[in-house]
């Protein structure tokens, strides 16, 4: 039987765009997305535009202010905080699940995020090895098998995004994280999951700290 394949509207490719942009922080926190203005850029009406503002709202990632319009989320502490905590919780038990579930083809398609980790932090590429960063937690998340898992992290994942960056913008903290990837892929392929629990952990405390650190310093200068 063939599979039918959705037909990604304009309205997508408009939320795409806008999405993709907040996470690079082209449209930094506190921007104003007017929407005149997004028509314009983007060469669409203002129906698609509206349609996505809404969605990247339910994300998360805007907020709409009556009578004011519609801003990119400025994130606090405790939201970084909130974030964490059930990234935290996701993962460990996508992590406690991985071990019946680990197959050959997720043993390799861990070692080639490795390998590319390992090579766009040898070209010294952050934005790259960022992206691949967020391949592997979701390759983890999906080794726990749980659909309602899966979908709930990737909404976490999605404010997530443009928080990555920021951590690994710091050269120690980048320098650190392959070593932690490192060891979190290997404790999971070899079926050692209080090991890859405890790693993991570490990591997105160790995360989490530099972000709350780098989000401190820039709003201390705001």
């Amino acid at each position: 039987m063939a599979t039918t394949r959705r037909i990604q509207t304009i309205a997508d490719q408009v939320y795409s765009i806008l999405r993709k942009n907040i996470c690079e922080g082209q449209y930094p926190p506190g921007s104003w997305l007017q929407e005149v203005e997004l028509c314009n850029q983007l060469g669409v009406s203002r129906s698609p535009v509206r349609e996505a503002l809404h969605r990247l709202v339910s994300d998360g990632l805007v907020v709409s202010v009556p009578n004011r319009g519609t801003f990119v989320k400025e994130f606090t502490c405790r939201d970084i905080d909130e974030i964490f905590d059930m990234r935290v919780m996701l993962e460990e038990y996508a992590i406690r699940r991985s071990r019946r579930n680990m197959t050959s083809q997720h043993i390799e398609t861990l070692l080639d995020i490795l390998r590319q980790l390992e090579y766009f932090y040898a070209a010294g590429d952050v934005e790259e090895y960022t992206r691949v960063d967020a391949v592997l937690h979701k390759e983890m998340v999906a080794l726990g098998n749980n659909s309602i898992v899966s979908t709930t992290y990737d909404r976490v994942g999605i404010m997530n995004q443009q928080f990555r960056v920021l951590s690994l913008s710091v050269r120690s903290r980048f320098e650190e994280s392959l070593g932690e990837h490192r060891q979190i892929i290997h404790a999971l392929i070899e079926g050692n999951t209080a090991m890859a629990e405890q790693c993991n952990r570490r990591h997105l405390e160790l995360a989490r700290e530099c972000i709350k650190e780098q989000l401190e310093k820039k709003q201390a200068k705001s």
